[in-house]
Protein backbone atom coordinates (compact mmCIF):
# COMPACT_ATOMS: atom_id res chain seq x y z
CA UNK A 1 0.00 0.00 0.00
CA UNK A 2 3.18 2.52 0.16
CA UNK A 3 7.05 2.55 -0.46
CA UNK A 4 8.81 0.30 1.80
CA UNK A 5 11.38 2.54 3.66
CA UNK A 6 14.08 2.35 5.93
CA UNK A 7 14.91 5.33 8.29
CA UNK A 8 17.33 5.66 10.48
CA UNK A 9 19.39 8.74 12.25
CA UNK A 10 23.33 9.02 12.56
CA UNK A 11 23.47 9.12 16.25
CA UNK A 12 25.72 7.12 18.85
CA UNK A 13 25.33 6.83 22.09
CA UNK A 14 22.57 4.86 24.54
CA UNK A 15 19.05 4.64 24.41
CA UNK A 16 16.52 3.69 27.55
CA UNK A 17 13.31 2.67 27.35
CA UNK A 18 11.72 2.70 30.80
CA UNK A 19 8.95 1.19 31.39
CA UNK A 20 7.99 0.15 28.34
CA UNK A 21 4.30 0.21 27.88
CA UNK A 22 1.67 -1.47 26.17
CA UNK A 23 2.77 -4.87 27.70
CA UNK A 24 1.62 -6.76 30.76
CA UNK A 25 4.00 -5.75 33.67
CA UNK A 26 7.21 -3.41 34.00
CA UNK A 27 10.02 -3.89 31.28
CA UNK A 28 12.77 -1.53 31.11
CA UNK A 29 15.01 -1.69 27.62
CA UNK A 30 18.67 -0.23 27.86
CA UNK A 31 20.56 -0.61 24.15
CA UNK A 32 23.73 1.21 22.73
CA UNK A 33 23.36 2.66 18.99
CA UNK A 34 26.33 2.92 16.80
CA UNK A 35 25.80 5.36 14.12
CA UNK A 36 22.10 4.26 14.23
CA UNK A 37 21.87 1.14 14.40
CA UNK A 38 21.82 -1.18 17.38
CA UNK A 39 24.56 -2.73 18.37
CA UNK A 40 23.94 -3.61 22.05
CA UNK A 41 20.73 -4.61 24.03
CA UNK A 42 19.45 -5.59 27.67
CA UNK A 43 15.95 -6.65 28.56
CA UNK A 44 15.39 -5.85 32.31
CA UNK A 45 12.43 -7.15 34.28
CA UNK A 46 12.23 -4.87 37.28
CA UNK A 47 9.94 -6.17 39.56
CA UNK A 48 10.44 -9.20 41.58
CA UNK A 49 8.42 -12.77 41.22
CA UNK A 50 7.39 -14.26 44.38
CA UNK A 51 5.39 -17.05 43.71
CA UNK A 52 7.49 -19.97 44.31
CA UNK A 53 7.89 -18.66 47.71
CA UNK A 54 4.14 -18.24 48.72
CA UNK A 55 3.12 -21.84 47.19
CA UNK A 56 5.72 -23.63 49.18
CA UNK A 57 3.77 -25.95 52.14
CA UNK A 58 0.79 -25.24 50.81
CA UNK A 59 -1.96 -28.40 48.80
CA UNK A 60 -0.86 -28.42 45.54
CA UNK A 61 -4.53 -28.17 45.03
CA UNK A 62 -4.31 -25.06 45.88
CA UNK A 63 -1.57 -24.19 43.63
CA UNK A 64 -4.04 -23.02 39.90
CA UNK A 65 -5.74 -20.61 42.33
CA UNK A 66 -2.62 -18.72 43.20
CA UNK A 67 -1.09 -18.84 39.87
CA UNK A 68 -4.09 -18.12 38.21
CA UNK A 69 -3.22 -14.78 39.59
CA UNK A 70 0.04 -14.48 38.14
CA UNK A 71 -1.16 -11.98 35.13
CA UNK A 72 -5.12 -10.56 34.34
CA UNK A 73 -4.03 -11.15 30.67
CA UNK A 74 -2.53 -14.32 30.36
CA UNK A 75 -5.70 -15.84 33.32
CA UNK A 76 -6.62 -18.93 32.42
CA UNK A 77 -3.05 -20.80 31.45
CA UNK A 78 -1.45 -20.35 34.52
CA UNK A 79 -4.14 -22.66 36.17
CA UNK A 80 -3.91 -24.85 33.35
CA UNK A 81 -0.38 -25.52 33.84
CA UNK A 82 -0.57 -25.94 37.58
CA UNK A 83 -3.09 -28.40 36.98
CA UNK A 84 -1.21 -30.38 34.54
CA UNK A 85 1.56 -30.28 36.56
CA UNK A 86 -0.82 -31.95 39.21
CA UNK A 87 -2.41 -34.47 36.76
CA UNK A 88 1.32 -35.16 35.80
CA UNK A 89 1.85 -36.03 39.56
CA UNK A 90 -0.88 -37.70 40.43
CA UNK A 91 -0.31 -39.60 36.79
CA UNK A 92 -4.20 -40.80 36.09
CA UNK A 93 -6.05 -40.06 32.96
CA UNK A 94 -9.10 -37.07 32.80
CA UNK A 95 -12.82 -37.42 31.15
CA UNK A 96 -12.82 -37.11 27.00
CA UNK A 97 -15.40 -34.17 27.83
CA UNK A 98 -12.78 -32.50 29.96
CA UNK A 99 -10.05 -32.23 27.57
CA UNK A 100 -12.69 -30.94 24.66
CA UNK A 101 -13.98 -28.09 27.36
CA UNK A 102 -10.31 -27.25 28.39
CA UNK A 103 -9.23 -26.91 24.75
CA UNK A 104 -12.51 -24.61 23.42
CA UNK A 105 -11.09 -22.11 26.23
CA UNK A 106 -7.96 -22.43 25.61
CA UNK A 107 -8.39 -22.15 22.27
CA UNK A 108 -11.01 -18.66 22.95
CA UNK A 109 -8.01 -17.01 24.71
CA UNK A 110 -5.51 -17.59 21.73
CA UNK A 111 -8.19 -15.88 19.64
CA UNK A 112 -8.65 -13.28 22.67
CA UNK A 113 -5.22 -12.55 23.06
CA UNK A 114 -3.63 -12.49 19.86
CA UNK A 115 -7.26 -10.14 18.41
CA UNK A 116 -5.72 -8.10 21.86
CA UNK A 117 -2.20 -8.27 20.54
CA UNK A 118 -2.66 -7.07 17.56
CA UNK A 119 -4.76 -4.02 17.42
CA UNK A 120 -4.57 -2.62 21.04
CA UNK A 121 -0.73 -3.47 21.91
CA UNK A 122 0.83 -3.67 18.89
CA UNK A 123 -0.49 -2.50 16.05
CA UNK A 124 0.52 1.67 17.27
CA UNK A 125 4.17 0.58 16.56
CA UNK A 126 3.15 0.86 12.84
CA UNK A 127 -0.04 2.71 12.94
CA UNK A 128 -0.02 6.75 12.93
CA UNK A 129 -3.62 7.81 14.78
CA UNK A 130 -3.01 11.06 13.67
CA UNK A 131 -2.77 10.36 9.53
CA UNK A 132 -6.10 9.01 10.12
CA UNK A 133 -7.69 12.01 10.30
CA UNK A 134 -6.39 13.65 6.86
CA UNK A 135 -7.81 9.95 5.26
CA UNK A 136 -10.38 10.46 2.24
CA UNK A 137 -13.14 8.20 3.55
CA UNK A 138 -14.63 6.73 0.73
CA UNK A 139 -10.97 5.50 -0.71
CA UNK A 140 -10.91 3.79 3.03
CA UNK A 141 -14.18 2.29 2.25
CA UNK A 142 -12.69 1.10 -1.17
CA UNK A 143 -9.32 -0.11 0.33
CA UNK A 144 -11.06 -2.24 3.00
CA UNK A 145 -13.92 -3.91 1.18
CA UNK A 146 -11.80 -4.89 -1.34
CA UNK A 147 -9.23 -6.91 1.33
CA UNK A 148 -11.81 -8.54 3.14
CA UNK A 149 -16.28 -9.03 2.70
CA UNK A 150 -16.61 -6.84 5.73
CA UNK A 151 -19.50 -4.18 5.43
CA UNK A 152 -18.63 -0.91 5.76
CA UNK A 153 -19.45 2.31 4.12
CA UNK A 154 -17.63 6.05 4.03
CA UNK A 155 -20.00 6.97 7.09
CA UNK A 156 -18.66 4.80 8.98
CA UNK A 157 -14.99 5.87 8.63
CA UNK A 158 -15.89 9.48 8.89
CA UNK A 159 -18.06 8.65 12.68
CA UNK A 160 -14.63 7.43 13.56
CA UNK A 161 -12.57 10.20 12.05
CA UNK A 162 -15.43 12.67 14.35
CA UNK A 163 -14.36 10.77 17.28
CA UNK A 164 -10.57 11.14 16.80
CA UNK A 165 -11.45 14.84 16.32
CA UNK A 166 -12.99 14.89 19.84
CA UNK A 167 -10.48 13.15 21.23
CA UNK A 168 -8.26 15.49 19.95
CA UNK A 169 -10.27 18.85 21.09
CA UNK A 170 -10.06 17.53 24.50
CA UNK A 171 -5.78 17.83 24.42
CA UNK A 172 -5.68 13.72 24.11
CA UNK A 173 -6.04 10.19 21.77
CA UNK A 174 -8.43 9.05 24.32
CA UNK A 175 -7.19 5.22 24.19
CA UNK A 176 -4.87 6.23 22.38
CA UNK A 177 -2.92 8.66 24.71
CA UNK A 178 0.71 7.78 24.94
CA UNK A 179 0.25 5.71 22.06
CA UNK A 180 1.43 7.88 19.07
CA UNK A 181 3.46 10.26 17.99
CA UNK A 182 2.33 13.83 17.37
CA UNK A 183 3.70 15.57 14.11
CA UNK A 184 4.29 12.41 12.95
CA UNK A 185 7.44 9.68 12.69
CA UNK A 186 9.73 8.85 9.81
CA UNK A 187 9.38 5.34 10.36
CA UNK A 188 5.66 5.38 9.80
CA UNK A 189 4.94 4.55 6.43
CA UNK A 190 1.00 3.27 5.91
CA UNK A 191 -1.23 5.50 3.72
CA UNK A 192 -3.47 8.02 5.76
CA UNK A 193 -6.96 5.64 4.63
CA UNK A 194 -4.77 2.25 5.73
CA UNK A 195 -4.14 4.42 8.99
CA UNK A 196 -7.66 5.25 9.46
CA UNK A 197 -8.84 1.48 8.95
CA UNK A 198 -6.82 0.24 11.20
CA UNK A 199 -7.86 2.73 13.66
CA UNK A 200 -11.97 1.98 13.27
CA UNK A 201 -10.65 -1.97 13.54
CA UNK A 202 -8.70 -0.93 16.71
CA UNK A 203 -12.37 0.21 18.23
CA UNK A 204 -13.89 -2.48 16.43
CA UNK A 205 -11.89 -5.09 18.41
CA UNK A 206 -12.14 -3.34 21.83
CA UNK A 207 -16.00 -4.87 21.38
CA UNK A 208 -14.99 -7.84 19.83
CA UNK A 209 -12.57 -9.27 22.86
CA UNK A 210 -15.48 -8.82 24.74
CA UNK A 211 -17.22 -11.53 22.65
CA UNK A 212 -13.97 -13.74 23.18
CA UNK A 213 -14.07 -13.13 27.02
CA UNK A 214 -17.97 -14.14 26.83
CA UNK A 215 -17.45 -17.16 25.84
CA UNK A 216 -14.31 -18.42 27.84
CA UNK A 217 -16.95 -17.18 30.84
CA UNK A 218 -19.38 -19.82 29.57
CA UNK A 219 -17.56 -22.42 30.16
CA UNK A 220 -14.86 -20.87 33.11
CA UNK A 221 -17.86 -19.70 35.30
CA UNK A 222 -15.74 -16.27 35.36
CA UNK A 223 -13.23 -14.33 33.14
CA UNK A 224 -10.05 -13.62 33.75
CA UNK A 225 -9.28 -16.19 36.18
CA UNK A 226 -11.69 -18.98 34.92
CA UNK A 227 -13.03 -21.10 38.16
CA UNK A 228 -13.61 -24.50 36.04
CA UNK A 229 -10.36 -26.70 36.65
CA UNK A 230 -9.50 -28.93 38.81
CA UNK A 231 -6.87 -31.62 39.20
CA UNK A 232 -9.13 -34.89 37.13
CA UNK A 233 -10.97 -32.88 35.08
CA UNK A 234 -13.31 -29.95 35.10
CA UNK A 235 -16.25 -28.78 37.29
CA UNK A 236 -18.76 -26.71 34.87
CA UNK A 237 -21.36 -29.01 34.35
CA UNK A 238 -23.79 -26.37 32.83
CA UNK A 239 -21.58 -26.88 30.12
CA UNK A 240 -23.35 -29.91 29.08
CA UNK A 241 -26.63 -28.61 28.34
CA UNK A 242 -27.69 -27.98 24.86
CA UNK A 243 -28.19 -24.13 25.17
CA UNK A 244 -24.91 -23.91 26.89
CA UNK A 245 -23.22 -25.31 24.20
CA UNK A 246 -25.10 -22.93 21.95
CA UNK A 247 -24.06 -20.18 23.67
CA UNK A 248 -20.96 -20.43 23.14
CA UNK A 249 -20.76 -21.66 19.65
CA UNK A 250 -22.81 -18.47 18.75
CA UNK A 251 -19.88 -16.34 20.30
CA UNK A 252 -17.37 -18.39 19.04
CA UNK A 253 -18.90 -17.57 15.72
CA UNK A 254 -18.61 -14.39 16.23
CA UNK A 255 -14.97 -14.11 17.21
CA UNK A 256 -14.09 -16.47 14.51
CA UNK A 257 -15.81 -14.20 11.79
CA UNK A 258 -14.00 -10.68 13.29
CA UNK A 259 -10.64 -12.78 13.00
CA UNK A 260 -11.12 -13.95 9.46
CA UNK A 261 -12.96 -10.53 8.21
CA UNK A 262 -10.35 -8.11 10.01
CA UNK A 263 -7.55 -9.13 12.23
CA UNK A 264 -6.10 -11.19 8.57
CA UNK A 265 -6.97 -8.60 5.86
CA UNK A 266 -5.65 -5.86 8.21
CA UNK A 267 -2.64 -8.03 9.31
CA UNK A 268 -1.38 -8.38 5.38
CA UNK A 269 -2.07 -4.95 4.60
CA UNK A 270 0.18 -3.57 7.40
CA UNK A 271 3.17 -6.30 6.94
CA UNK A 272 2.96 -5.32 2.91
CA UNK A 273 3.73 -1.50 4.04
CA UNK A 274 6.27 -2.89 6.30
CA UNK A 275 7.97 -5.68 4.18
CA UNK A 276 11.25 -3.94 5.39
CA UNK A 277 11.01 -5.49 8.95
CA UNK A 278 11.85 -8.90 7.60
CA UNK A 279 14.95 -8.24 8.06
CA UNK A 280 15.07 -6.86 11.63
CA UNK A 281 14.48 -8.62 15.02
CA UNK A 282 15.07 -12.21 14.21
CA UNK A 283 16.48 -14.92 16.55
CA UNK A 284 18.23 -18.35 16.30
CA UNK A 285 16.70 -21.09 18.30
CA UNK A 286 12.94 -21.85 18.16
CA UNK A 287 11.08 -24.03 21.06
CA UNK A 288 7.28 -25.56 21.23
CA UNK A 289 5.93 -27.32 23.90
CA UNK A 290 2.83 -28.37 21.45
CA UNK A 291 -1.03 -27.73 22.67
CA UNK A 292 -4.49 -28.92 22.46
CA UNK A 293 -4.18 -32.51 23.80
CA UNK A 294 -5.90 -35.67 21.84
CA UNK A 295 -8.85 -37.71 23.90
CA UNK A 296 -6.81 -40.15 26.16
CA UNK A 297 -3.32 -38.15 25.87
CA UNK A 298 -3.54 -34.88 28.30
CA UNK A 299 0.08 -36.04 29.48
CA UNK A 300 1.60 -36.98 26.52
CA UNK A 301 3.13 -34.19 24.46
CA UNK A 302 3.63 -35.86 21.25
CA UNK A 303 -0.49 -36.70 21.19
CA UNK A 304 -1.19 -32.44 20.81
CA UNK A 305 -2.69 -31.23 18.12
CA UNK A 306 -0.10 -28.73 17.55
CA UNK A 307 3.16 -31.17 18.11
CA UNK A 308 6.12 -29.96 20.11
CA UNK A 309 9.56 -29.42 18.58
CA UNK A 310 12.93 -27.83 18.67
CA UNK A 311 14.94 -25.57 15.87
CA UNK A 312 18.25 -24.97 16.40
CA UNK A 313 20.23 -23.06 14.21
CA UNK A 314 16.94 -22.17 11.90
CA UNK A 315 17.74 -25.58 10.68
CA UNK A 316 13.46 -26.08 9.93
CA UNK A 317 14.76 -29.03 8.45
CA UNK A 318 16.14 -30.52 11.43
CA UNK A 319 13.28 -30.42 13.64
CA UNK A 320 14.57 -31.78 17.42
CA UNK A 321 12.56 -33.84 19.77
CA UNK A 322 11.52 -31.54 22.36
CA UNK A 323 12.78 -32.91 25.89
CA UNK A 324 11.99 -31.41 29.30
CA UNK A 325 14.92 -32.52 31.03
CA UNK A 326 17.09 -30.33 28.95
CA UNK A 327 15.48 -27.24 30.54
CA UNK A 328 17.12 -25.36 33.15
CA UNK A 329 17.39 -21.63 34.85
CA UNK A 330 20.46 -19.42 34.58
CA UNK A 331 20.66 -16.71 37.40
CA UNK A 332 24.29 -15.72 36.89
CA UNK A 333 22.89 -11.98 35.64
CA UNK A 334 19.88 -11.88 37.43
CA UNK A 335 19.24 -10.60 41.01
CA UNK A 336 19.12 -13.66 42.48
CA UNK A 337 21.20 -15.47 44.78
CA UNK A 338 23.64 -18.42 42.79
CA UNK A 339 25.46 -18.85 40.12
CA UNK A 340 24.40 -22.50 39.01
CA UNK A 341 22.37 -23.14 36.32
CA UNK A 342 20.00 -26.05 37.51
CA UNK A 343 16.65 -27.96 36.79
CA UNK A 344 13.38 -25.82 37.53
CA UNK A 345 12.53 -29.28 39.92
CA UNK A 346 15.86 -28.11 42.45
CA UNK A 347 15.29 -24.38 41.42
CA UNK A 348 16.08 -21.87 43.94
CA UNK A 349 14.09 -18.48 44.37
CA UNK A 350 16.38 -15.78 46.64
CA UNK A 351 16.19 -12.62 45.65
CA UNK A 352 19.57 -10.84 46.10
CA UNK A 353 18.99 -6.98 44.53
CA UNK A 354 22.06 -4.74 43.65
CA UNK A 355 21.38 -1.87 41.60
CA UNK A 356 18.95 -0.36 38.86
CA UNK A 357 21.82 -0.47 35.87
CA UNK A 358 24.06 -2.53 37.03
CA UNK A 359 25.70 -4.83 33.93
CA UNK A 360 26.32 -7.40 35.78
CA UNK A 361 23.43 -8.51 37.60
CA UNK A 362 21.11 -6.58 35.98
CA UNK A 363 16.89 -8.44 35.72
CA UNK A 364 14.71 -9.80 38.29
CA UNK A 365 13.80 -12.37 34.86
CA UNK A 366 16.17 -15.56 35.02
CA UNK A 367 17.54 -17.20 31.98
CA UNK A 368 16.07 -19.88 31.06
CA UNK A 369 17.93 -22.30 28.73
CA UNK A 370 17.26 -25.66 26.36
CA UNK A 371 20.72 -27.48 26.47
CA UNK A 372 23.21 -24.44 26.43
CA UNK A 373 20.61 -22.70 23.87
CA UNK A 374 18.81 -19.49 24.21
CA UNK A 375 15.72 -20.23 22.84
CA UNK A 376 12.56 -17.91 21.71
CA UNK A 377 9.20 -19.36 22.56
CA UNK A 378 5.69 -18.00 21.22
CA UNK A 379 3.86 -18.23 18.17
CA UNK A 380 6.21 -18.08 15.68
CA UNK A 381 8.50 -21.09 17.01
CA UNK A 382 5.33 -23.29 17.13
CA UNK A 383 4.25 -21.95 13.44
CA UNK A 384 8.25 -22.90 12.55
CA UNK A 385 7.42 -26.19 14.14
CA UNK A 386 4.25 -26.96 12.84
CA UNK A 387 5.05 -25.97 9.07
CA UNK A 388 8.26 -27.98 9.06
CA UNK A 389 6.42 -31.22 10.31
CA UNK A 390 3.95 -29.94 7.93
CA UNK A 391 0.98 -29.51 9.74
CA UNK A 392 -2.04 -29.81 7.52
CA UNK A 393 -3.97 -26.38 8.91
CA UNK A 394 -1.03 -24.71 9.45
CA UNK A 395 1.18 -25.29 6.52
CA UNK A 396 -1.34 -23.80 3.72
CA UNK A 397 -1.90 -20.66 5.70
CA UNK A 398 2.11 -20.07 6.00
CA UNK A 399 2.06 -20.53 2.24
CA UNK A 400 -0.54 -18.73 2.08
CA UNK A 401 0.52 -15.68 3.86
CA UNK A 402 4.09 -15.46 2.02
CA UNK A 403 2.57 -15.94 -1.31
CA UNK A 404 0.26 -12.37 -0.90
CA UNK A 405 3.51 -10.90 0.56
CA UNK A 406 5.33 -12.27 -2.11
CA UNK A 407 8.44 -13.01 0.47
CA UNK A 408 10.25 -15.88 0.91
CA UNK A 409 10.15 -18.49 4.12
CA UNK A 410 13.46 -16.50 5.19
CA UNK A 411 11.04 -13.42 6.13
CA UNK A 412 9.81 -15.48 9.05
CA UNK A 413 12.98 -15.05 11.02
CA UNK A 414 11.84 -11.64 11.99
CA UNK A 415 9.97 -8.99 13.76
CA UNK A 416 7.22 -9.46 10.83
CA UNK A 417 7.46 -13.45 11.02
CA UNK A 418 6.66 -12.82 14.42
CA UNK A 419 3.99 -10.75 14.46
CA UNK A 420 2.69 -12.39 10.91
CA UNK A 421 2.66 -16.11 12.67
CA UNK A 422 0.73 -14.84 15.64
CA UNK A 423 -1.94 -14.31 13.14
CA UNK A 424 -1.54 -17.53 11.65
CA UNK A 425 -1.88 -19.38 14.91
CA UNK A 426 -5.10 -17.61 15.38
CA UNK A 427 -6.66 -18.27 12.43
CA UNK A 428 -5.39 -22.05 12.58
CA UNK A 429 -6.85 -21.96 16.24
CA UNK A 430 -10.12 -20.55 15.18
CA UNK A 431 -10.66 -23.32 12.43
CA UNK A 432 -9.48 -26.20 14.48
CA UNK A 433 -12.02 -24.66 17.20
CA UNK A 434 -15.10 -26.02 15.05
CA UNK A 435 -13.96 -29.78 14.78
CA UNK A 436 -13.39 -29.86 18.95
CA UNK A 437 -16.98 -28.27 19.36
CA UNK A 438 -18.40 -30.60 17.12
CA UNK A 439 -16.86 -33.28 18.71
CA UNK A 440 -17.88 -32.76 22.45
CA UNK A 441 -21.02 -32.05 21.00
CA UNK A 442 -21.48 -35.38 19.52
CA UNK A 443 -20.15 -37.00 23.00
CA UNK A 444 -22.87 -35.54 24.83
CA UNK A 445 -25.13 -36.48 22.42
CA UNK A 446 -24.03 -39.85 22.86
CA UNK A 447 -24.99 -40.08 26.67
CA UNK A 448 -21.23 -39.11 28.00
CA UNK A 449 -22.19 -36.64 30.81
CA UNK A 450 -18.44 -37.56 33.22
CA UNK A 451 -16.29 -34.29 33.17
CA UNK A 452 -14.28 -35.05 36.34
CA UNK A 453 -12.58 -37.60 38.19
CA UNK A 454 -11.85 -37.30 41.91
CA UNK A 455 -8.31 -38.21 42.58
CA UNK A 456 -6.29 -37.31 46.29
CA UNK A 457 -3.31 -34.93 46.09
CA UNK A 458 -0.13 -36.99 45.77
CA UNK A 459 2.70 -37.79 48.05
CA UNK A 460 6.66 -37.60 47.44
CA UNK A 461 5.57 -36.77 43.54
CA UNK A 462 7.11 -34.59 41.20
CA UNK A 463 5.44 -33.52 37.76
CA UNK A 464 5.43 -30.66 35.08
CA UNK A 465 2.26 -28.92 33.14
CA UNK A 466 3.37 -27.78 29.82
CA UNK A 467 0.69 -25.16 28.23
CA UNK A 468 1.38 -23.43 25.00
CA UNK A 469 0.10 -20.33 25.83
CA UNK A 470 -0.54 -17.18 23.64
CA UNK A 471 3.34 -15.98 24.33
CA UNK A 472 4.83 -18.89 24.25
CA UNK A 473 5.98 -22.29 26.14
CA UNK A 474 4.62 -21.94 29.61
CA UNK A 475 5.70 -24.61 31.96
CA UNK A 476 5.03 -25.67 35.80
CA UNK A 477 7.18 -27.45 38.00
CA UNK A 478 5.58 -28.82 41.07
CA UNK A 479 7.62 -31.22 44.20
CA UNK A 480 5.35 -32.46 46.86
CA UNK A 481 6.64 -34.02 50.37
CA UNK A 482 5.38 -36.86 52.16
CA UNK A 483 2.31 -34.73 53.55
CA UNK A 484 1.75 -33.75 50.00
CA UNK A 485 2.19 -30.43 50.52
CA UNK A 486 3.99 -28.10 47.97
CA UNK A 487 8.28 -28.55 48.68
CA UNK A 488 8.97 -27.01 45.07
CA UNK A 489 7.14 -24.85 42.83
CA UNK A 490 8.91 -23.27 39.76
CA UNK A 491 7.20 -21.16 36.68
CA UNK A 492 9.10 -21.08 33.70
CA UNK A 493 7.25 -18.93 31.94
CA UNK A 494 7.53 -17.59 28.08
CA UNK A 495 8.71 -14.14 28.81
CA UNK A 496 11.41 -15.43 30.74
CA UNK A 497 12.12 -17.74 27.72
CA UNK A 498 11.75 -14.47 25.20
CA UNK A 499 13.09 -11.67 27.51
CA UNK A 500 15.62 -12.74 30.32
CA UNK A 501 18.87 -11.67 30.35
CA UNK A 502 22.34 -13.22 29.18
CA UNK A 503 23.58 -16.21 31.23
CA UNK A 504 26.14 -17.89 32.49
CA UNK A 505 28.33 -17.79 29.70
CA UNK A 506 27.25 -14.26 28.60
CA UNK A 507 24.91 -15.31 26.19
CA UNK A 508 21.98 -13.44 25.13
CA UNK A 509 18.22 -14.01 25.64
CA UNK A 510 16.33 -14.17 22.43
CA UNK A 511 15.09 -10.49 23.34
CA UNK A 512 18.52 -8.96 23.56
CA UNK A 513 19.59 -10.66 20.60
CA UNK A 514 16.10 -9.60 18.14
CA UNK A 515 17.22 -5.72 19.23
CA UNK A 516 21.05 -6.37 17.61
CA UNK A 517 20.94 -4.51 14.18
CA UNK A 518 18.24 -3.01 14.23
CA UNK A 519 18.12 0.78 12.96
CA UNK A 520 16.83 3.68 15.03
CA UNK A 521 15.54 6.64 13.03
CA UNK A 522 15.08 8.67 16.36
CA UNK A 523 16.85 8.30 19.75
CA UNK A 524 14.13 10.20 21.21
CA UNK A 525 11.22 8.28 19.93
CA UNK A 526 12.72 4.59 19.52
CA UNK A 527 9.83 3.32 17.95
CA UNK A 528 11.67 0.37 16.40
CA UNK A 529 12.72 -0.99 20.13
CA UNK A 530 9.02 -1.30 20.62
CA UNK A 531 8.36 -3.26 17.36
CA UNK A 532 10.05 -5.51 18.32
CA UNK A 533 9.28 -6.26 21.94
CA UNK A 534 6.12 -6.42 21.35
CA UNK A 535 6.14 -8.60 18.91
CA UNK A 536 6.95 -10.78 21.83
CA UNK A 537 3.94 -10.05 23.18
CA UNK A 538 5.87 -9.50 27.00
CA UNK A 539 3.75 -10.78 30.12
CA UNK A 540 6.54 -8.96 32.64
CA UNK A 541 3.52 -9.82 35.23
CA UNK A 542 3.99 -13.56 34.34
CA UNK A 543 7.77 -13.37 35.10
CA UNK A 544 8.24 -11.26 37.98
CA UNK A 545 6.48 -9.69 41.06
CA UNK A 546 6.70 -7.41 44.24
CA UNK A 547 9.83 -6.29 46.15
CA UNK A 548 11.08 -3.06 47.81
CA UNK A 549 13.96 -2.30 45.97
CA UNK A 550 15.51 -0.53 48.63
CA UNK A 551 15.35 -2.45 51.39
CA UNK A 552 15.64 -5.94 49.05
CA UNK A 553 12.48 -7.03 51.39
CA UNK A 554 9.87 -9.44 50.06
CA UNK A 555 6.65 -7.77 51.00
CA UNK A 556 3.95 -9.94 52.01
CA UNK A 557 -0.12 -9.26 52.00
CA UNK A 558 -3.24 -10.08 53.47
CA UNK A 559 -6.37 -9.66 51.49
CA UNK A 560 -8.99 -9.16 53.44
Amino acid sequence: MSQVITAKSNYTGPVVVDPLTRIEGHLRVEVEVENGIIKEARTIGTLFRGLEIILKGRDPRDAQHFTARTCGVCTYVHGLASTRALEDAINKPIPANATYIRNLVLGMLMLHDHMVHFYHLHALDFVDVTSALQADPVKAAQIATSISSRKVSPDDYRAVQTKLKTFMGSGQLGPFTNAYFLGGHPAYQLEPEVNLIATADYLLALRMQVEAARGMAVFGAKNPHTQFIVGGGVTCYESLTPERIKEFRDLYKKVRSFIEQYYIPDLLVVAEAYKNWANYGGTTNFMACGEFPAVGGERDLNKRWLKPGVILNRKTGDVQKFEPAKISEHVHHSWYEGEEAKTPYLGETKPSFTKMGDTDRYSWLKAPRYGEHAIETGPLAQVLVSYAQNNKTIKPLVDKVLSALNVGHEALFSTLGRTAARGVQALAVAEQMEVWLQEYENNIEKGDKKIVENYEAPKDAKGVGFVSAPRGALSHWLVTDADARISNFQLVVPTTWNLGPRDAKGVQGAGEESLVGTPVADPKRPVEILRTMHSFDPCIACAVHVIDGQTNEVHKFKVL
